[in-house]
């Protein structure tokens, strides 16, 4: 396994514990169970942020720039009053 496949690795598991700990703050039943799922989804987000961040840095995580006019739909699509 390489360095690529390691983080591409990490990245998909601080994504999978990012969307646990999201739920976890969801269905709390306390507030203490509350921000304690809050805090562990905090840090997990900086930890995620740091591999992208790290990813990207080395070109192994591409971003593509979309078109303006799928923007521009998009935007006003969800800014129509829905009726």
């Amino acid at each position: 396994m390489n360095d690529r496949q390691i983080m591409e690795d990490l990245l998909q598991n601080t994504k999978g514990l990012c969307d646990l700990y999201l739920h976890g703050v969801i269905e709390s039943s306390t507030p203490q169970v509350h921000e304690t799922f809050q805090t562990a989804l905090n840090d997990t987000l900086c930890m995620q942020n740091g591999v992208y961040s790290q990813m990207e840095s080395r070109g192994w995580y591409q971003k593509t720039q979309e078109q303006q006019q799928k923007i521009n739909e998009v935007r006003q699509k969800f800014s129509a009053p829905q009726g």
